[in-house]
């Protein structure tokens, strides 16, 4: 081979190492808000609670189990809920920025409550 070749193939290589971890960091993280059926509103993160989380790319599934309560997400640049009258589920995709988060329940924001800290 010339050395040309070997250049070009020693690039090609190092190209295609590249893809899988350049892929992996656009992948976002998929949190999981649920509010009801009951009196409880929850952030979780594979099953376990949320209290701290990294600024980046987030998926947040929400599921809204009850007609008299919403998901309510707020912070940096950020205002997401769901409707207090209606029950179900909603995508969103989001950039959480550094500083405090805080998801309530509106009608009942002073028992149904969390915050998160992305730092």
């Amino acid at each position: 081979m010339t050395r040309t070749k070997i250049t070009l193939a020693a690039l090609a290589a190092a190209a295609l190492a590249i893809v899988p971890a350049t892929q992996a960091r656009a992948h976002a993280t998929t949190l999981n808000g649920v509010v009801g059926p009951g009196f409880t509103i929850t952030l979780t993160k594979a099953g376990k609670k949320v209290t701290t989380l990294k600024a980046g790319a987030y998926v947040i599934k929400v599921s809204d189990k009850s007609s008299i309560h919403n998901f309510h997400l707020k912070g940096p640049g950020l205002n997401k809920m769901t409707s207090v009258a209606e029950s179900g589920s909603k995508t969103w995709k989001v950039t959480l920025k550094k500083g405090k988060y805080t998801y309530v329940c509106d009608p009942h924001a002073t028992s149904m409550k969390g915050s998160v800290t992305v730092s």
